[in-house]
């Protein structure tokens, strides 16, 4: 890649370990990432990094997923991932404007670098 072509990812994720091994992996990949532990930060880094794709926790401290994807002002992707896997919360991520839905539970880093690659490279 390009120095200019490279995308940007912004990993919303209060998990530490889960934040680094994520961040790790799309680096791997070739991606720019900027990470948010928290829903306000979230808010702030869209607006400031202006990234490429978001990869949103729901279950945050301060401001929840659901209140960023009310909140922002959306112009990219929003993968949301989360141990809220009931049919009710990925609907109501959905109407808020997520893109795509992955359970915590039942996916590998290699699932979150297919959904985001194809995203950003599909």
């Amino acid at each position: 890649m390009s120095e200019g072509t490279v995308k940007k990812i912004l990993i919303v994720e209060d998990d530490e370990f889960l934040r680094s091994l994520t961040a790790k992996r799309l680096e791997k990949e070739g991606y720019q990432i900027s990470i948010a532990a928290d829903g306000a930060l979230a808010l702030t880094g869209i607006t400031t990094e202006k990234p490429d794709l978001v990869l949103l926790d729901l279950l945050l401290p301060n401001v929840n997923g659901f209140e960023v994807l009310e909140k922002m002002d959306k112009k990219m992707p929003v993968v949301v991932f989360s141990n809220l896997g009931q049919k009710e919360d990925i609907e109501k991520a959905k109407s808020l404007g997520a893109d795509d839905f992955l359970i915590k539970a039942n996916f590998t880093l290699d699932d979150v670098v297919a959904k985001v690659n194809s995203y950003l490279k599909g």
